[in-house]
Formats: C-alpha cells, sequence, structure tokens
C-alpha cells in the first residue's frame, strides 16, 4: 500500500514523519503499509490545478492524507481568493482524483467550522456555521469531498493544534515568556489544544484499523482533540507552569484584543466517535502538553 502525505513542512505533516521514523531515520514497523511519500509545495502546489494535475498523472496511491492548508486565519480576510483555492478547489481536485484512482482519503478540517455560540460539545453532526472566511473555506472543502466521495473517505476536525514544529501558541508563549515580565491572552474563547503527535499517531491508527481496510467503507466525520477544554489564558497560565517560565498572564476580553478575523467563542467538541469507532485512547491535554515542552527544550 502507497501512501501519499501532503503538507510534508506543516506540523502534522512533520508529526506524522517522526511518528513512522526514528531518530536515526529508520522506519518503524507499520503493518502492511509498504511506503510512504512526503510532498511539499515543491512537489505538489494545491494553489496550482495544473500542479495537482501533473503531480498524479505519473504517481498513483492507495491513500491519500491530505495535511495541506491554508491556516492563516486573520490573513485569509484578505488572502480570500488563495484560501478558497487551498482549502476548497483543491480539496475538490484531490477527491476526484482519489475516485479516480479508487483511492481513500483521510482530509484534516478545522473547529473553526462552528461559530463557537454553543454551551456543550460539539457533535460531527451538529450545525455548521463559520464566521469568517478561513473556517467558511475549510467547510465548503469538507462539503465538496463528502459529496463526491460518499465512500472511502474521512474528515478529521482537530482545533488548536501545537507541535515542536513550527509557529503556534506553545512555542510563541514559551518565546515570548522569556521576552516578557507579563502578557496579555484571552480568556473568553475556549476551546482544547491538540498535539500534533498524537494526532499523527490516530491517523497511523486509523489506516491499521480493520474498518479502514474495508474495500469501500462509508465516509464519515469525527472530532478529534486531546481531552478537556480551556480558554487561552488558561493554556498560556500551564505553558509558564510546565515550562517553568516566570512570566504573570493577565486575562484579557475578546474585544479589548481585536484581531482582522473574528474567532467562534467555544469550539470545544466531542470525541466520543472517533474513540468509540475506532478503538483508540486519547490523551489529557495537560499531558501531552509536557511532553511538547519536555521535547521543545530537548531540542535547544
Amino acid at each position: 500500500m502507497r501512501v501519499l502525505v501532503t503538507g510534508k513542512g506543516g506540523q502534522l505533516g512533520r508529526s506524522i514523519y517522526k511518528a513512522l521514523y526514528t531518530s536515526k531515520g529508520e522506519k518503524r514497523y507499520i503493518q502492511s503499509i509498504n511506503e510512504f511519500i512526503f510532498v511539499g509545495r515543491e512537489e505538489l502546489d494545491l494553489s496550482q490545478n495544473e500542479s495537482v494535475s501533473n503531480y498524479f498523472k505519473h504517481n498513483k496511491f492507495d491513500v491519500i492524507i491530505n495535511c495541506a492548508a491554508y491556516t492563516a486565519v486573520d490573513n485569509a480576510e484578505e488572502e480570500h481568493k488563495l484560501a478558497k483555492q487551498i482549502n476548497y478547489l483543491a480539496v475538490k481536485q484531490l477527491a476526484e482524483i482519489a475516485n479516480k484512482q479508487q483511492a481513500k482519503l483521510i482530509h484534516i478540517s478545522t473547529d473553526y467550522v462552528f461559530d463557537g455560540n454553543g454551551h456543550k460539545p460539539y457533535l460531527e453532526s451538529d450545525k455548521t456555521n463559520p464566521i469568517n472566511v478561513y473556517g467558511k473555506t475549510k467547510l465548503a472543502g469538507d462539503l465538496i469531498l463528502q459529496e463526491i466521495m460518499p465512500t472511502n473517505s474521512i474528515i478529521i476536525r482537530t482545533s488548536w493544534v501545537y507541535s515542536e514544529y513550527g509557529n503556534n501558541f506553545v512555542k510563541t508563549m514559551l518565546r515570548l515568556g522569556k521576552e516578557k515580565r507579563q502578557l496579555n491572552v484571552v480568556n473568553d474563547q475556549m476551546g482544547s489544544p491538540t498535539y500534533a503527535t498524537d494526532l499523527a499517531s490516530v491517523i497511523l491508527e486509523i489506516l491499521q484499523n480493520k474498518i479502514f481496510k474495508e474495500k469501500k467503507f462509508t465516509a464519515g466525520v469525527y472530532h478529534y482533540s486531546n481531552r478537556g477544554g480551556i480558554s487561552w489564558h488558561k493554556f498560556a497560565e500551564k505553558i509558564f507552569e510546565i515550562g517553568k517560565v516566570d512570566c504573570k498572564v493577565n486575562p484579557v476580553k475578546t474585544n479589548q484584543y481585536p484581531t482582522s478575523a473574528k474567532r467562534p467563542k467555544n469550539t470545544v467538541m466531542d470525541i466520543d466517535k472517533i474513540v468509540n469507532t475506532f478503538d483508540i485512547d486519547i490523551i489529557d491535554w495537560v499531558d501531552s502538553v509536557q511532553v511538547c515542552i519536555k521535547n521543545i527544550k530537548d531540542k535547544t
């Protein structure tokens, strides 16, 4: 079985690679999977239709894992055409190619498909209503994928992704906490942190699950994050506590910290469906932050 992973330079793409290979570059044993191919913008540019079509003229896969996305939430308000191309039109193209190649497709989506006005964890079946361009383009990609691939596709909505790689909230807080004596962080936006390493491991488990291996399984939407819901303010406080950073975190309201794109107030998601369907364990967010911060410190 040949597996393609897009977005090799992103947090999740790099985390899947890390889950597959040891520090010495030796491949860990993954049952029934013969080959993983990781591609970035250089090989497969989702902002260019021609790049996508040309790549698949010469490459065939059994599974496509689409980790690539336009994720600059504020910039998307201005670069809406580019966000639409990568998050919607390219997903449509990948779905059509997957159907043609009889490949299965795992697509990574976001909690920002919800408006955040709910008062309990969102179920996969709950009404979507994105309030910014990023969320709208991601939802458009989800819907067209479900339309084109009613079988052999999985959408995983995730939230507040962080890792040892790239730019993310954990790394930013650790850096700013060393530079400043105090920081203002919003305390009225709730969500669930997701350690990219944990999500990568779950994706690899799904690849080996008997449901996924069925010749034609019914398409599904699943929510995944680490366990627990918190505010950005509490998240920052815990990062400083674990990282032993002496920096005070002042709680502020969203309207005191204006951004180009609106943010949903509460996007904590119910994760029972993915747990029960694929028989996986999900780690508490605090435990995963501890692991990530240790890994970050080990790299420096």
